[in-house]
């Protein structure tokens, strides 16, 4: 019986120095599909390869022997050892793969729940392996599951919605106070990393105008140009706050940049307009009394953090949400795969009483002669109706079949009465190898189905 299997090693499970040797990307990426696919028992294949993971999702009848091979060929590829690689790993089979697909998907499996990146990676990683034709039937069925299923934890739960980084919770702020940031200026302070991630997110929201002052110029002038801003030096810092709405600052002065004088100041000439800033820096670089002034909101790193924990525990108890949804959804899909196995019976049924219905129809067109087109329609779609009613019963009595050993037998008798195999009964391969996206599968299933 056709299985899932999914073998691979996450931030959990294995430190970065190895999961950067097992990664895959560009070339390596297309050579490693090819690889999986050359390997003997293995049907179709998907390869997701993050930063922080990196997994080999494929099907095979035979469990063990295309396990063993995978983890051979993430071997070689590594140049781990196998036992070194083994305990860095895990493989799951069936129901309890399909689930931890699913939760990955979601980001449920991530370094931060609820992160929106790795269905974007997941997409990514689908289109590479449909460019070698890799996925097929039930791999083209899992992955649209996951997108499905994706959308719909979005939709329903709040898993996504509260920032859980630093500078994004920096940012999010900041949104709240002013309502919409399209339009509005920002003065960055200092190139640290943080505050660098907080600028790019606020460029995403279509700000105006972004100054940025820095110790020296050079890297000033660097980062602005990589946020489309302009470099000011530090002594013309106090200049710029009044022209500005959002400060962020960075630096690692040991005494505070930002003075509550030369704000005071600022807010005169802005005429008590909203002045926001976003303290990063440790020391402070902007001095408490500031958020002593009117219309003036200062958040340091410890705001932060706090507003982190808080949204942090709000996610994890809208992921119980989505684990109770995930878990549905590996009931549906274990429930499609245990049809999955009369699939071919009923298409060769339906195929083989097509043919029989269009000799028959033919035979009996050409001893009538000449017939208008109407009445040829007529005859033609009685034939296929009669046809359709006769396999009508025994289509529904095998899919009510549950017991696999009871729908075996009765699968095994019908391809044998209606003589289904050419060779003695033995199919040649399995039916799903190799054959095509989700069209295929929408093809087989609607025959199946119908």
């Amino acid at each position: 019986m056709m299985k899932i299997l999914d073998i691979g090693m996450n931030h959990t499970t294995a430190p970065v120095e190895l999961r950067e040797r097992l990664s895959f990307s560009g070339d390596s990426l297309d050579s490693a599909i090819k690889g999986i696919m050359d390997i003997r028992d293995v049907r179709e294949a998907l390869i997701l390869s993050t930063c922080n993971r990196v997994e080999v999702i494929f099907t095979t009848d035979n469990e063990r022997d295309a396990r063993d091979s995978v983890i051979d060929f993430l071997s070689r590829h590594s140049g781990i050892e196998r036992e070194k690689l083994l305990a860095s790993m895990y493989v799951k089979t069936g129901s309890d793969a399909v689930r931890h697909i699913f939760r990955v998907s979601a980001s449920l499996d991530s370094m931060v729940v609820g992160e929106p990146q790795i269905l974007g990676q997941v997409k990514e990683a689908y289109r590479s392996a449909v460019k070698h034709r890799a996925p097929s039937v039930m791999l083209n069925r899992l992955v649209h599951r996951c997108f499905f299923l994706a959308k719909k934890i979005r939709a329903e739960t709040g898993i996504s919605e509260s920032a859980v980084s630093i500078s994004f919770a920096a940012v999010e702020l900041a949104k709240k106070i002013f309502g919409d940031l399209k339009g509005k200026k920002a003065l960055l302070i200092g190139a640290g990393e943080m505050a660098e991630l907080a600028a790019t997110y606020l460029m995403d929201n279509s700000l105006a105008d972004v100054f940025v002052a820095n110790r020296t110029l050079e890297r000033a002038m660097e980062l602005a140009q990589h946020l489309k801003g302009r470099p000011i030096s530090l002594d013309e810092v106090n200049n710029f706050l009044p022209g500005v709405d959002i400060v962020i600052t960075s630096t690692a002065s040991t005494e505070p940049i930002i003075t509550y004088e030369n704000v005071k100041k600022a807010m005169k000439a802005r005429k008590n307009m909203p002045l926001f800033f976003i303290d990063i820096g440790v020391p402070r670089d902007v001095d408490p009394e500031v958020d002593t002034i009117d219309n003036v909101f200062v958040y340091d790193i410890d705001d932060l953090k706090g507003i982190i924990e808080q949204n942090m525990q709000k996610r994890m108890g809208e992921a119980a949400k989505a684990e109770r949804i995930v878990d549905e959804e590996v009931i549906k899909f274990s429930e499609w795969l245990k049809t999955l196995d009369i699939v071919p019976t009923l298409v060769a049924l339906q195929d083989k009483c097509e043919i029989i219905w269009q000799n028959e129809l033919r035979k009996t067109l050409s001893n009538l002669g000449e017939l208008p087109l109407d009445q040829v329609e007529y005859i033609e779609e009685m034939a296929r109706s009669i046809a359709k009613k006769i396999l009508n019963d025994p289509i529904l009595f095998l899919k009510r079949k549950q017991d696999r050993k009871s729908r075996e037998m009765y699968l095994d008798f019908v391809r044998q009465i209606f003589s289904l195999d050419r060779n003695g009964g033995k199919e040649e391969g399995h039916p799903f190898h190799h054959r095509g996206t989700e069209d295929t599968e929408k093809e087989i299933k609607k025959k199946a189905d119908s």
